[in-house]
């Protein structure tokens, strides 16, 4: 693997410095956040082991701002027939670090939905735990942060004819509905958040229209590199590799930055390699990100042609309907189970597997 040294950049301000970390950017500091809670809290570990998940719309198209100032023009993108129009409120869009919040809520819904329960338009968060998961300081910075969040998500106001779950909305409608707080702590902070998302939104999550997240993206420092992985794990997934033009993926950002700038900032990923789950590579005017398991798994399944095929994300749900247990032995135990009833026809391996583990966990639990 290349080097991992990253430049001078300019720090965004709505993304909260490390204990470790300096002002101004200085030189030598790692490409990646450092994982701020390498041991949580026991109260929040079912929070924790909730994977992280994203929409599939919001990670096709640009509609988060990746400014690090506030935003405060009327973004319009159109690309293959799929238009969006989003106006800012007096605080500006809501930005690619915004989405965190976005991306907490999702992943907490499927976890549930998991797990057998029907999903809410309305969560109540506890402000703390949606800061660790999303590896943000805790400090009261980090709760200024989130609160300023919250009103950008609020405000920002969305026109588009991109459907959700087979659904055209046609009309103006926020990212989240509400939000309050429902109690703080004597400082004053926000403790626990009532959230209710957009029915655009929650429809996203009932469809079932939503991708695993590396949880290394909380890590990533530029509004940039996090929407390249948005846009890697959207279109090249488990595949061996997906190439864009430079010009396509700038536009699929919503970067506005001069294509030159553009370039030099692909450069810096491609000598940084710090993307997780791919590797970036540029060819002329061509970009090419490749999946850094997919020769493994092709390698896997060769070697082990009997065996019903899991793919990553398959091991991800499994994990989350069997807390506790490790996913990889529960696969060999189900495919001894399927051998010895005489390796029976599975329309969908990923399915009956997952469906292996929820019964192991509802049989004995080990949480």
């Amino acid at each position: 693997m290349k080097p991992r040294i990253e430049p001078d950049r300019q720090r965004n301000p709505e993304l909260p410095l490390a204990v470790n970390e300096t002002p101004n950017g200085a030189e030598g500091r790692p490409p990646l956040l450092p994982v701020r809670y390498p041991d949580p809290d026991l109260f929040i570990c079912d929070v924790l082991d909730a994977i992280p998940k994203d929409d599939m719309a919001s990670m096709e198209h640009p509609i988060f701002s990746l400014a690090t100032k506030p935003d405060r023009r009327v973004f319009r993108y159109e690309h293959n027939g799929n238009k969006l129009e989003i106006v800012p409120s007096v605080k500006g869009l809501a930005t690619i670090h915004d989405k965190d919040i976005l991306i907490y809520c999702i992943s907490q819904l499927i976890g549930k939905m998991n797990q057998g329960e029907r999903p809410s338009r309305t969560l109540h968060l506890t402000a703390r735990d949606l800061l660790v998961w999303t590896n943000r300081q805790t400090d009261g910075d980090g709760y200024d942060r989130l609160r300023s969040a919250f009103e950008r998500l609020s405000g920002t106001r969305i026109t588009t004819n991109i459907k959700a779950d087979g659904e055209e909305i046609t009309e103006g409608f926020g990212l989240i509905n509400e939000w309050r707080i429902v109690r703080q702590t004597r400082s004053g902070q926000m403790s626990e958040i009532k959230v209710t998302l957009s029915d655009w939104l929650f429809k996203m999550v009932e469809g079932r229209s939503v991708l695993t997240l590396h949880r290394d993206y909380f890590r990533l420092r530029k509004p940039l590199e996090r929407r390249i992985y948005e846009l890697a794990r959207k279109h090249c997934g488990a595949q061996e590799k997906w190439s864009i033009s430079v010009e396509t993926l700038q536009k699929k950002t919503g970067a506005s930055s001069h294509l030159r700038v553009f370039r030099s900032m692909l450069r810096d990923l491609v000598a940084h390699d710090h993307l997780p789950d791919y590797a970036v590579e540029m060819n002329g005017d061509t970009v090419t990100f490749r999946n850094r398991e997919a020769l493994d798994t092709v390698e896997a399944i060769e070697a082990e042609p009997e065996r019903p095929y899991i793919d990553p994300e398959g091991f991800h749900d499994a994990k989350s309907v069997a807390p506790g247990y490790d996913v990889y032995a529960l696969y060999d135990q189900w495919v001894s189970w399927w051998i010895d009833s005489g390796r029976p026809e599975l329309k969908s391996p990923r399915a009956a597997f997952i469906g292996f583990c929820r019964n192991k966990h509802k049989t004995a639990p080990l949480r």
